[in-house]
C-alpha cells in the first residue's frame, strides 16, 4: 500500500490549513487539484481521511492517526534533504517556529531582522498561538515556550531576556475616577481586563509578589479577550479607561513611557523566567535551525 510522497504532503497541507483553498495557496496548486489528490490517496488507502463540508475540512479518526505518524516523518525527510546545505557556503531553506503570541510580539522583533540580514537565503515562518503543541507534528522545526511548558525529550536553549515581569496598569483617567489600589486585594473592587487562552482557560490568577509574600488574585471585569489575537485590543481599552490590565511589562512599557497608562501596584510586580527555544534531540538539526541557534547564542554573548 505504498503512497506517493507528494500525495501525502498534499494531504498534510490540507489537514493543517483546514481547507483546500489555503493549502493550495501555500503549495502553489489549485484547490481542485488538491481535492483530486486527496481523493486519490483515500481511494488508494481504502479509508476516508478528511470530513468535507461546504465551510470546513477536518481530519477523520483515520486522518488524525495518519497525521500523528506522518508529520514527524516528513519533517525528518525535509531535515535530511536540508542537511545537504552543509555542503553549501550559505545555509538555505525555511525555518519554521511555533511560538506564543507574547514571544512573537516582544522577543522575535529584536532577533529576526539581524538573522535574516545575516542569512538572506533563509525564509522564516512563524506560527503564533497560546496552546502547547507538538512542534514536530505541527510542522515546526522548533518551538519557543516558557520553562514550565517545555516538552520532554527536547533540547532547550535560552532566548530573549532571562527575567521578565508581570505588570499592571490603568489609564490616569480610570485611576482618578476609581482610585489607585494600595494593596493587591484592592483589585477585587476594580474593573480588570482579562485574557483567555484558546483552550478556554483564563489567564488567571494574577500573581503578585513583594519580598517573601505572594498573593494570587482572581480578577473580575467587563472585558475578556483572546490572548492569541486580541491583547492589543485589551491594551487599547485600558488606555481608553475601561479598567486595569495585567500583562508582560515589556508589552505595556511603550504606553507607560508615554503616560497613556500609569503603573498599578508596581512594588508587587512579580518576576518570572524568560523563554527557551526547544527542538527535538531525536532528529537531524536542519541547517536553517542550526544557523538560528548559532545566531541567538551569539546574541546572548553580546548582551
Amino acid at each position: 500500500m505504498a503512497a506517493n510522497l507528494d500525495d501525502l504532503t498534499a494531504f498534510l497541507a490540507v489537514a493543517k490549513a483546514r481547507g483546500f483553498r489555503e493549502a493550495g495557496r501555500a503549495l502553489g496548486v489549485s484547490p481542485t487539484t488538491l481535492s483530486e489528490t486527496v481523493r486519490r490517496l483515500e481511494a488508494q488507502l481504502g479509508v476516508r481521511l478528511l470530513h468535507r463540508t461546504t465551510r470546513s475540512v477536518a481530519p477523520t479518526e483515520a486522518g488524525n492517526r495518519l497525521i500523528e505518524r506522518l508529520a514527524p516523518a516528513l519533517s525528518e525527510v525535509e531535515a535530511a534533504l536540508a542537511s545537504l546545505n552543509d555542503l553549501r557556503d550559505t545555509p538555505t531553506g525555511t525555518l519554521r517556529l511555533n511560538v506564543p503570541v507574547g514571544v512573537a510580539r516582544l522577543i522575535l522583533p529584536s532577533l529576526l531582522p539581524g538573522f535574516t540580514a545575516m542569512y538572506p537565503d533563509i525564509q522564516v515562518e512563524v506560527a503564533a498561538e497560546d496552546t502547547i503543541v507538538d512542534v514536530l507534528a505541527a510542522g515546526a522545526d522548533a518551538g519557543i515556550r516558557y520553562d514550565e511548558k517545555l516538552e520532554q525529550d527536547m533540547i532547550a536553549v535560552p532566548i530573549g531576556p532571562r527575567v521578565q515581569r508581570f505588570a499592571m496598569a490603568a489609564a490616569p483617567a480610570y485611576l482618578a475616577r476609581a482610585g489607585n489600589p494600595e494593596h493587591p486585594t484592592d483589585l477585587l473592587q476594580h474593573k480588570c481586563l482579562r485574557g483567555r487562552f484558546r483552550n478556554g482557560a483564563l489567564f488567571s490568577p494574577w500573581e503578585l509578589e513583594r519580598d517573601d509574600e505572594v498573593i494570587r488574585i482572581e480578577p473580575q471585569g467587563p472585558l475578556t479577550v483572546s490572548i492569541s489575537g486580541a491583547m492589543d485590543l485589551a491594551i487599547d481599552m485600558a488606555v481608553a479607561g475601561m479598567g486595569i490590565i495585567g500583562l508582560f511589562e515589556d508589552w505595556l512599557r511603550p504606553h507607560l513611557d508615554a503616560n497613556r497608562l500609569s503603573p498599578v501596584l508596581s512594588a508587587w510586580w512579580s518576576d518570572f523566567p524568560g523563554p527557551f527555544l526547544y527542538y527535538s534531540n531525536r532528529r537531524l538539526v536542519p541547517p536553517p535551525l542550526k544557523a538560528f541557534l548559532g545566531f541567538i547564542k551569539s546574541a546572548r554573548r553580546d548582551q
